[in-house]
């Protein structure tokens, strides 16, 4: 199975920057520990700090899905619509091997 890369763009609505900043952090340790990682990590704009990218690599599709229905991101998700300005913009890629 190929590997699956995906790329989140989150834009944290006026005044919720602190707990958009929150949220995203307390999604790394928990999204590495996962079955299947090969890595997560959350990356703020040095100059904009209301614009996210979350970047994630997983072995295979069956461990990204799996990652999409974990309580710690269905929990972040749910709060999402609250902290965003929109949905996330979702890039999925796979290996072209």
């Amino acid at each position: 199975m190929p590997k699956v890369t995906a790329i989140a763009l989150l834009k944290a609505a006026p005044g919720a920057e602190d707990k958009v900043r929150e949220q995203a952090l307390s999604l790394v340790a928990p999204s590495r520990a996962e079955p299947g990682n090969i890595s997560y990590q959350a990356y703020v704009h040095p100059e904009d700090p209301s614009a996210w990218l979350v970047f994630e690599e997983w072995e295979n599709r069956v461990a990204f899905e799996a990652h999409l229905s974990s309580p710690h991101l269905t929990e972040a998700l749910a709060a999402g619509p609250g902290l965003l300005v929109g949905p996330p913009a979702e890039h999925v890629f796979t290996d072209a091997e």
